[in-house]
């Protein structure tokens, strides 16, 4: 990585599932979860990762961590060491890098052990990895349930006494156990209730602003993003169509799939309401989807020819060199933004 300021890189990420069949699993074709996506993130920056269901948001972040081991591409990493590559770590190297990089899960529920105490949850990653035990353990906690707006005194409960909003605070805390330069949010509160949400939302920029925390924010809540997000970058079909600056995306989106996400984000004004722009058609099936020309060609509003023959790169907009779109016509077309 030659920016000093750049946290993580990733280059050309892809992950392929295979597909098998019968007793013998033989492989009958391929899922392509996440093809060739590359994208960086600076320190201290939130980008936000937005998409439908199945596009490979939660696979990208899954292979910045190794949870699954990516087919191919590159994910450097800025160590106290330096830039390592995540991909080639063994086991021993890994998991020192691993406690600089923390995620936060959807589920609030199903995330947390019910048979674990909180001071055993938050805790856990230190005991683990030999930074405290005991008294010193204990303190850390107590530290850290302070930092996320829970009371100390509460670390001897169990999960099931808590609300949704304040177990989402316990998963915090534990990712913020190590000290890391990188948290993984994924969907942080789409299970949450509205105002809950606002509040998780706030403490996790407040956090970014005192423990000088990088965020890589997966959402498919447009509003949630446009409010934490610096950046942009928008999926589908496992690849990615487009990436800029939050207010530059919001305003003048540059590819018709992002128009068509925006146009669907409620607003919550007379003034503002209007219809949606309908996409038609299904999202194509990824293991039989043909990289002939553009993905989102079957269902696009101002397809021509050109997009059914060549793929479009990832490039500069004409209108900006930090607005990046998938899309052969890229400041050629007068879209709808918010």
């Amino acid at each position: 990585m030659d920016n000093s300021q750049t946290l993580l890189e990733v280059r050309n990420l892809r992950k392929y599932f295979p597909l098998t069949k019968g007793l013998l699993r033989k492989v009958v074709g391929t899922v392509k979860a996440v093809d060739d996506v590359s994208f960086t993130i600076s320190r201290g920056e939130t980008l936000g990762l937005v998409g439908e269901s199945g596009c490979g948001k939660t696979t990208v972040a899954k292979s910045i961590l190794r949870a699954v081991q990516p087919t191919a591409g590159e994910i450097l990493f800025g160590d106290e060491g330096g830039t390592v590559d995540l991909t080639r770590l063994e086991k021993e190297a890994l998991k020192n890098a691993r406690r600089n990089i923390q995620m936060i899960f959807q589920d609030p529920f199903s995330s947390l052990n019910p048979r674990q105490r909180v001071r055993d949850i938050i805790g856990e990653p230190l005991y683990v990895n030999g930074v405290a035990k005991g008294k010193a353990l204990e303190a850390r906690v107590s530290e850290l349930m302070a930092a996320v707006g829970l009371r100390p005194e509460y670390m001897i409960r169990y999960p099931h006494a808590f609300s949704g909003g304040q177990r989402q605070r316990i998963g915090v805390a534990r990712a913020l156990a190590l000290n890391p330069k990188l948290i993984i949010c994924d969907e942080p509160v789409s299970a949450l209730d509205v105002s809950i949400q606002a509040q998780i939302l706030n403490l996790l920029k407040d956090l970014q602003d005192g423990f000088g925390l990088t965020y890589l924010f997966i959402s498919h809540d447009l509003g949630v993003v446009q409010h934490i997000s610096d950046r942009v970058a928008v999926m589908y079909l496992g690849r990615l169509v487009e990436i800029a600056p939050t207010q530059a995306l919001f305003k003048r989106p540059q590819h018709p799939y992002t128009e068509a996400l925006l146009s669907a984000s409620p607003k919550p004004h007379p003034k503002y309401r209007g219809r949606a722009r309908i996409i038609t058609g299904e999202v194509p099936d990824p293991s039989s989807h043909q990289a002939a020309g553009c993905a989102f060609y079957p269902r696009c509003n101002y397809r021509k020819p050109q997009c059914a023959e060549q793929p479009p790169a990832l490039r500069n907009a004409a209108c900006s060199g930090v607005h990046q779109a998938a899309c052969h016509f890229a400041g050629e077309l007068t879209l709808a933004g918010i």
